[in-house]
Order: C-alpha cells, then structure tokens, then sequence
C-alpha cells in the first residue's frame, strides 16, 4: 500500500512520533493506522495511544438532575457559532429536560415540548438558524447520590463536556468533586471488572512485546507485565485513579473515606468520536468557479 504524506500526517498528530518513524510505522504494517500506532509505541515511540483525527461536530451537551436520575444530552451543530446562540441554547435545555422522562435517544427523538416532538423541534430550529443540527446522544444514570458536572459552561447546565457521577453514600459534594475528576482524566471504566476485554488485551500485546524488546528472561517479562497491566489500569479505570482533589488517594480510597461508593458515571464530550472531514479548498474553489 502506499504511504501518503496525509497518512504520515495524521499518525503523527496522534502520537507525537517523527516524520521518518511514523512513515517506517505505517510501511512496517502496510498502512494500517492502529497497528502503526501500536508498532510506535512497542519501539517506544509514540507519545500516547490515542485516536487519529480530530472531531468536526460542534454543539453543546446538557446535563439534568431530577431526584436520583440524571441525564446527557449531546446536541450537535455545524459551527461553535450557534452554540453561543441564545434559541439553540433554549433548545438544549428543553430536550435535555425532555431526557429525564424516556430511556434512550430514539424515544428523545419522538418526545413532547412545546407540542411538537424533539424531531419536529430540531427541524424547525435548522430552518430557523440556517445551519444543520441533530440530536446525536443521551446518556442516563441512577443512584442513591446523583451530580452533574459541566466543564466552562456556556449556559446554566450545558457546555462542551457534561459529566454524571452516581454513588452509594456519601454527598452530592463529593460526587460532584469526582465528577470534575471525571471531566479532567476521561476514564475509559469505572473499573477492570467493566473495561472493554478488547482494549485490555490489546495492551497486553503492546506491553508483551515492548517487555521482550529489553531482552529479559520470560519469567522476568511475565512480572514485568502484571506491573505494567496494574499501572495500566490506574490509569483507565476511575475508581483506580490517583483523585485530582487528593492525588495520595485512589478515587476508590477518597470515596470510602466519605462513606460512600463510586457506582457510575457518564462523560459526554461534544463532537467526541465523529472525525473531521478533510475539504480540498482549492478543488472547492475551481468547482464553484466551473472549473
């Protein structure tokens, strides 16, 4: 396959690695992106493992709490323009609102304010604002203790990244101190029992291989990667993080202190996983001129 300057492009801008490693990355596995993120970082090369491309979708997410649920809405639009637009922001809150009473997106789409359902009302905002929107994501949580947390708010209860925290015991305040946890460190579970068997096993490979890169007897390698594998998951996994409040404690360890449990949470980023379409401007450009 051959290797394009966009593709040595785009893998470097998600790893942080040279333009010569990357292009011997991507030549090594055949173009294949993830394997060539991968093969960076056995040889320890890459600076993180995080995905390729960047998000296109603007919007705004919003959060409501009533009694013990919580909901997540994601409203997307074309520019950050409209997100600042005080009718879209209304928007937001009433089928945010709306979100409290149906289970999953589909019935949010089909909901009731204002007499017309969510889908009539995001049609008739389109016309009325001129841009293209959509109800992409909702997300909901229960538990004993429910907090909501918006990170720089555009608006009461909505901004770019909205965070739910349910726990067992404890205080509306200490849940609303994990879910600011939560907005800065994006845990990918809440614990090892529910990470994606996939992904775990997926680093595995990665660490096994950079283990045997130093040489070391097996035996070695093996405790080299159960170390590795539990330092993986402090990372990943919330309640095994060091807490932003108090980083001498795990969030598992700073929730027991106050009496109470970590038992989920939601974090919805606005645009988060939509990736960005690349416009070639100049061929726009002699398309419009009739060129």
């Amino acid at each position: 396959m051959a290797i394009t300057a966009a593709m040595v492009k785009e893998l470097r801008d998600s790893t942080g690695a040279g333009m010569m490693d990357a292009k011997k990355a991507l030549t090594e596995v055949d173009g294949d992106m993830e394997a060539a993120v991968d093969w960076l970082r056995t040889k320890g090369l890459a600076k993180a493992a995080k995905k390729a491309g960047r998000t296109a979708a603007e919007g705004l997410v919003g959060v409501a709490v009533e009694g013990g649920v919580a909901v997540a809405v994601e409203v997307n639009s074309e520019t950050d323009f409209v997100g600042k637009n005080a009718e879209f922001q209304e928007m937001v809150s009433a089928i945010t609102t709306a979100g409290l009473g149906v289970a999953d997106v589909a019935a949010l789409q089909e909901a009731e304010i204002g007499g017309k359902t969510v889908a009539e009302t995001v049609t008739d905002k389109i016309a009325t604002i001129g841009e293209n929107m959509s109800v992409r994501r909702m997300a909901k949580l229960e538990g004993d203790v429910i907090a909501s947390y918006i990170h720089t708010p555009a608006a009461e209860g909505m901004g770019k990244i909205g965070v739910l925290v349910a726990t067992k015991g404890g205080t509306v305040e200490f849940a609303k101190q994990v879910a600011m946890h939560v907005a800065a460190t994006n845990p990918a579970s809440l614990s090892e029992a529910d990470l994606d068997a996939a992904v775990v096993e997926r680093e595995r490979n990665v660490l096994t291989e950079q283990a045997r890169e130093s040489g070391k007897p097996e035996a070695v390698i093996e405790k080299m990667i159960t170390g590795r594998i539990k330092k993986f998951y402090s990372e990943v996994t919330l309640v095994n993080q060091s807490f932003v409040i108090n980083p001498d404690l795990t969030v598992a360890k700073a929730a027991a202190e106050v009496g109470a449990e970590v038992t989920g949470f939601v974090r919805l980023e606005v645009g988060e996983g939509i990736e960005k379409v690349e416009e070639d401007f100049a061929a726009e450009v002699a398309k419009t001129m009739g060129g």
